[in-house]
């Protein structure tokens, strides 16, 4: 029997997963509300699919989904994001995913989502694919970013406030707080709080 296995912390999300997959009967639905409870399982179930949150109380979603995929090359990993900017997606797609779908989606998209990662196939949601293909997003927006851009995400993804950003810059905290200003512009979000998880996702390493 196939087996797929829902990763997120929240148990309302895993729930109507759970729902969704019951009407796509795709086999017997395993759980876990954690990176490491998931690895556990898929290491004991070797489940065919996977439908992943990148956002875990324990580890990171790119470090499970690389975890994922040296234990068992054959599964198949759908993203299944709460964040709709291109660079996640990108980032997720070139760690090894086959699919990534935003939380925000429509339910008939996650749906056509699973099934199609579920035969093998890639499945990007439209908005975002639309974004990535018209340069919006994706790694050709990273690409742009400057080598100050790049250490202050770096930075950022360590931790450190802005005051320390700017001493470790050599530069006055208006000019830190002005740069990741214009970072959130550049990547498409719009609070710190998001900066800083794009920030992490995208210095943490996909092997």
């Amino acid at each position: 029997m196939s087996k797929v296995l829902l990763v997120d912390d929240h148990a309302i999300v895993r729930d109507g997963l759970r729902r969704l997959l019951a009407d796509l009967d795709l086999g017997q639905v395993l759980e876990a509300a954690s990176g490491r409870d998931a690895l556990a399982v898929a290491r004991a179930e070797r489940p065919s699919l996977v439908i992943l949150d990148l956002n875990l109380p324990d580890l990171g979603g790119l470090e499970i989904l690389a975890r994922l995929l040296r234990e068992d090359p054959a599964v198949r990993v759908l993203v299944l994001s709460m964040h709709a900017e291109p660079l996640y997606a990108s980032r997720a797609l070139k760690a090894g995913a086959k699919g990534y779908v935003s939380k925000a989606a429509a339910p008939a998209e996650i749906a056509a989502a699973v099934r199609a990662v579920a035969r093998g196939e890639g499945y990007v949601e439209a908005k975002v694919a639309q974004a990535i293909a018209l340069g919006t997003g994706g790694a050709a927006q990273l690409d742009a970013l400057t080598p100050r851009d790049l250490e202050i995400l770096r930075l950022l993804a360590a931790g450190r406030s802005l005051a320390e950003i700017a001493a470790a810059l050599g530069v006055a905290y208006k000019t830190a707080a002005n740069s990741c200003t214009l970072l959130k512009e550049r990547l498409g979000v719009s609070r710190t709080a998001e900066l800083i998880r794009l920030a992490v996702e995208l210095t943490e390493p996909v092997d």
